[in-house]
C-alpha cells in the first residue's frame, strides 16, 4: 500500500488551501514579489536537477530535442489547455491560470530524484522516510505555489498521487527496471524542464514546457539502450 504517497498527496491539498486562502488576502504587489521569489528558486531547483546528468550528454540533448517534436506532433499544449478547460468548466473554476497551476506544481512535486527514490524505497523496502520528508517539503511548497497560481495546484496531488504509487507499487513487482543511472537521467530531464517554468515565471521567456513532456520518456529509451 503507497502509504507515503496517500500522505503526500494530503499535504499537497492541505497546503494549496492554505496558500488559496492567503492568496485572498495578498495586495498585488505582494503576490508580484512572491511571483518573483518563486520563479528564482524554481531555477535554482531546476539547475541542481539538471546537473545530476550522468553518461552521454548527448542523450538529454536529443531526449529534449525528439521529445519535444513529439510534444509539438500531439499538441500535448493544446490538448492539456482544453483538458483543463473542461476540468475548470465542470468544477465552476474561473481561475485563468488553472492549467498552468496544474503543470507547475505537477512538474515541480513529481519530476525529482525525492520523488522517484523515495517512491522505490518504499516499494523495495517498506522505508518510507524519504517520501514522507518529501511530503513535508511538497506541503509547504503548495502553500507557496497555490499563493501565485490557485485552485490548480491542490489538484495536482491526483496526477502526483498517480505516479508516485504507480512507482512504488512498480518497484515492488520489478526491482530492476529502476536503476540509479536511470533515475539520474529522468532527474536531469525533468530539471531542464523545470528550468523552462522558472524562465517563464520570471518573464523572461515562456518556455512550450508541456510539450516537452515526452522526453522523461525518450529518456528512457535511451538511457537503456545507451547505459544500461
Amino acid at each position: 500500500m503507497p502509504i507515503g504517497s496517500l500522505v503526500n498527496a494530503a499535504t499537497v491539498i492541505v497546503g494549496s488551501i492554505l496558500g488559496m486562502l492567503v492568496r485572498q488576502r495578498l495586495p498585488e504587489r505582494i503576490r508580484g514579489i512572491i511571483f518573483q521569489a518563486v520563479g528564482l528558486a524554481t531555477l535554482v531547483l531546476g539547475t541542481q536537477m539538471a546537473l545530476q546528468v550522468e553518461g552521454d550528454f548527448l542523450i538529454l540533448i536529443f531526449s529534449l530535442i525528439f521529445g519535444g517534436i513529439l510534444g509539438e506532433v500531439l499538441k500535448l499544449d493544446v490538448r492539456l489547455d482544453a483538458l483543463g478547460d473542461a476540468l475548470k468548466a465542470r468544477i465552476k473554476v474561473k481561475n485563468e491560470r488553472f492549467t498552468e497551476g496544474l503543470v507547475t506544481a505537477f512538474l515541480i512535486f513529481c519530476v525529482g530524484s525525492m520523488t522517484f527514490v523515495g517512491a522505490l524505497n518504499e516499494g523495495l523496502t517498506g522505508d518510507r522516510t524519504l517520501i514522507l520528508s518529501k511530503a513535508i517539503l511538497d506541503g509547504f511548497t503548495s502553500i507557496v505555489l497555490a499563493s501565485v497560481y490557485g485552485v490548480g495546484v491542490l489538484f495536482s496531488a491526483l496526477p502526483l498521487f498517480i505516479v508516485q504509487a504507480g512507482l512504488t507499487l512498480l518497484a515492488a513487482q520489478f526491482q530492476t527496471l529502476f536503476p540509479d543511472v536511470l533515475i539520474r537521467q529522468l532527474t536531469a530531464v525533468g530539471g531542464v524542464l523545470i528550468l523552462g517554468i522558472g524562465l517563464g515565471l520570471l518573464e523572461i521567456k515562456r518556455i512550450k514546457t508541456v510539450n516537452l513532456l515526452p522526453a522523461l520518456a525518450v529518456v528512457i529509451v535511451m538511457t537503456m539502450i545507451f547505459l544500461i
